[in-house]
């Protein structure tokens, strides 16, 4: 071990050694917290003597989590056996089958996704009789999505009085988790919400699992929310020999639950505490750190840290100012076609980059579409990364409700997603007659079709189309305990004629479908090839719990397509950086509050520090909103790149540009005062000549200037107008947005 331990810079040995009681590190983008996670496990087990059986990693992604059992297999030489390396939800879902009877599920239980969750909140908002105008069935998704974040049940949330919206709320989220139990489902929220309550409820249970935790690790500690951190804190509150590992700079999911001051407060909340900062990046370029360290030190919220590396000084950041999202899409794909490797090129001394070498981020998915069309046009072979899933896909969809129903037959929102899928002639009115029925009876959908089956609650001819479905989900149920996972899918689509009519259809949509599900019944045999081989309740399991995080793929060699958000964990040799603009980065959204801003400033940062060795910058000067064009201010984050780090990009056809004037100094200006003329060029071609003195008589107010005003601090000249004592500025200042001021009265200090 102590040869792997040379493979660790001092820093980092330091953090695998300290082995006992809570440790912070706090983990820089680009430090290694892999490698320290992975070295650290390995040096419990053949340095410390720990049983893996009582050492548990816990991250965010499926992806990282296998990522992690596999490195510290290398390491090991042999078997991660008995480690439990697993996501938050894995973790609890695990937890649950075990456990879950003494909440009042069975062990069967399916777990909904966030389409399933919607679907049967919508559902519940119909049976209340909800306007959906009034009342999103989105907000009150969110909203119960926060409600169990922080472990508020249906019991103990008590709505405002005098607020409708809430009211409300507490209706739906009492009728769906009543619902839920009904249906013997839970969803990704209820999965942490009931372990802690088994917790609470169980203290064996809870002592149980602290023997068996007795070194536990969290992977990207800034990313847990309210109920996760508590988990953690029960979890470990016996032997207290726990490790979490993050980065403060790069928390940006608040908006689903994250809190940053998880991370931030460690310290008061374990007594003891040892920290340890891993500052060096093994990932970029000189330049893009100090790029990026310019950015997040304007934080306040956060532990102080400054990346360096030993890597090459590499290139300057190129910046360009676009004319608006076409000019923008057009310059970006131009240059990743300076970029990529001609086949012809192969065998010479700078043969260029694949395609998996380059990504474009973004702040909202709106904005691929510009850059798709540019890709498309050109024959760039692109993909979305955080588009729809495979498993999200229509006819997984449906393909994935069969097994779940044959597997709980309580599955509600299963058996009316495929009921009528293929059409076998049992209309709306005949299943909402069955669910009133299953409500005033409190059973399960699929009980009350068996029961019909018994009675005369339905007309005859509806009676016999529900006995031909109960038939066939019964068949399967019976065939599902002696034939494997892919053969009972096969025997499936068989019987149900779902391929069939897939192939009849013969359009090319179709064909696609039918590819998806050969692949489907693919990964099932591969499953199926494995050491300990599958079952259905495992596999449903395993499918259900795929996150977005677990989205990427690299095998494949196309330029990759994202949001900020979807980039966090990925790295690329090049990466542009698009729509730099306010009111898209930071976003409008977002709001001007201090905890707002900082959260955008840090997807900033996440975003340059995922590049290695070239950062591409553009904004849009005008941008289309809901058909009509809009002028855009610059990203306030632009004015916090150190100047010397910037290569700016001219417009190709055009003596002029703003973007200097609206964002950095032009060649034009004297950056220390000496007066001189800016062209802009207008809209129509024409030039205008904008040069205004400012009241000490012997320095310009330039549009794109950038001032100080006593009360509001620093900001940018957007525009001017009028002349000598009348003459106004409207500035964009960092702290409250813009405002018009008069000059003459203003107290403008020029900077720089």
């Amino acid at each position: 071990m102590i040869s792997l331990l040379n493979d660790l810079n001092p820093i980092q040995q330091k953090a695998v050694l300290e082995t006992e009681g809570p440790l912070l590190v706090f983990a820089g983008a680009g430090s290694g917290k892999t490698r320290v996670l992975t070295y650290r496990i390995a040096y419990l087990i053949n340095e410390k003597g720990i049983s893996p059986r009582h050492i548990f990693a816990v991250t965010f992604t499926n992806k990282a989590a296998d990522e992690m059992r596999e490195r510290v297999e290398r390491l090991l030489r042999g078997s991660a056996k008995g480690i439990w390396i697993s996501t938050f939800h894995s973790a609890c879902a695990r937890i649950l089958r075990q456990h879950i009877e003494q909440l009042g599920f069975g062990r069967n239980f399916v777990i909904y996704d966030e389409e399933d969750q919607e679907r049967h909140i919508k559902a519940v908002m119909k049976e209340l009789d909800l306007d959906f105008k009034l009342f999103h069935p989105r907000a009150m998704q969110s909203s119960i999505d926060r409600l169990k974040n922080e472990g508020i049940t249906p019991d103990q949330y008590h709505p405002s009085q005098f607020n409708i919206f809430e009211k409300r709320l507490a209706l739906v989220y009492q009728r769906y988790q009543e619902d839920l139990v009904r249906n013997n489902g839970v969803d990704f929220g209820d999965l942490l919400l009931f372990v802690t309550l088994l917790f609470k409820k169980h203290p064996e249970i809870l002592w149980t699992y602290q023997n068996l935790c007795r070194y536990v690790m969290v992977d990207e500690f800034q990313d847990t929310n309210l109920i996760q951190y508590q988990l953690i804190r029960r979890l470990v509150e016996r032997h207290r020999n726990v490790c979490v590992v993050g980065d403060d700079d790069q928390s940006i999911y608040r908006w689903r639950g994250a809190e940053v001051g998880n991370i931030l407060n460690f310290e008061k909340d374990f007594p003891g505490t040892k920290v340890i900062t891993l500052e060096q990046n093994y990932r970029s370029s000189q330049y893009i750190l100090q790029a990026a360290n310019h950015v997040v030190k304007k934080n306040c919220l956060r532990k102080e840290k400054a990346l360096w590396t030993e890597n090459p000084e590499g290139e300057l950041l190129t910046l360009y100012a676009a004319e608006d999202e076409a000019d923008e899409a057009r310059f970006v794909v131009r240059k990743i076609a300076e970029h990529i490797q001609p086949s012809d090129m192969e065998h010479t001394e700078n043969p260029g980059r694949p395609y998996r070498d380059i990504a474009v981020f973004y702040r909202i998915n709106a904005q691929s579409r510009a850059i798709e069309e540019e890709l498309v046009k050109h024959q760039i072979p692109y993909t979305i990364v955080g588009g729809l899933r495979f498993y999200e896909r229509k006819e997984i969809k449906d393909i994935l409700a069969y097994l779940k129903l044959i597997s709980n037959p309580s599955d509600g929102i299963s058996l009316k997603r495929i009921i009528n899928r293929p059409p076998r002639g049992i209309g709306e009115k005949t299943v909402e007659r069955i669910a009133v029925l299953s409500r005033e009876k409190d059973i399960s959908l699929y009980e009350v079709m068996r029961e019909t089956l018994k009675e005369d609650w339905l007309p005859p001819a509806a009676r016999e189309r529900i006995g031909g479905f109960v038939h066939l989900i019964e068949t399967f149920r019976e065939e599902a305990g002696t034939l494997s996972l892919s053969q009972l899918t096969l025997n499936l689509l068989a019987r149900t004629g779902y391929l069939q009519r897939l192939k009849e259809e013969g359009t090319d949509e179709a064909l696609s479908r039918t590819e998806n599900i050969d692949e489907l019944i693919n990964v099932m045999a591969e499953l199926e090839r494995g050491d300990e081989g599958v079952s259905l309740e495992t596999f449903l399991e395993k499918v259900s719990l795929v996150t977005s995080g677990d989205l990427y793929e690299d095998r494949e060699n196309r330029v990759s397509l994202m949001t900020l958000h979807c980039a966090k964990g990925l790295e690329f040799p090049v990466v542009f950086i698009v729509g730099m603009e306010e009111g898209l980065l930071p976003h409008y959204r977002r709001g001007e509050e201090t905890e707002d801003l900082e959260e955008e400033r840090r997807l900033c940062y996440v975003g340059i520090t995922r590049a290695k060795e070239k950062l591409s910058l553009s904004r849009a000067e005008k941008r289309s909103t809901f058909g009509v064009g809009r002028a855009n201010l610059a990203s306030r984050f632009l004015d916090e790149l150190p100047f010397e780090l910037i290569q700016v990009v001219e417009r190709e056809k055009r003596t002029e540009t703003l973007f200097s004037q609206e964002t950095f100094w032009p060649d034009n200006v004297d950056r220390y005062g000496d007066e001189k003329h800016i062209a802009i060029r207008e809209e129509d071609g024409s030039r205008n000549e904008e040069i205004v003195l400012s009241p000490n008589g012997f320095y310009s107010l330039r549009t794109g200037m950038k001032v100080r005003h006593p009360k509001f601090g620093d900001g940018r000249v957007k525009s001017i107008e009028g002349m000598n004592e009348d003459q106004k500025a409207t500035i964009f200042f960092q702290s409250v947005g813009p405002k018009r001021l008069k000059t003459r009265y203003a107290n403008l200090e020029i900077l720089e």
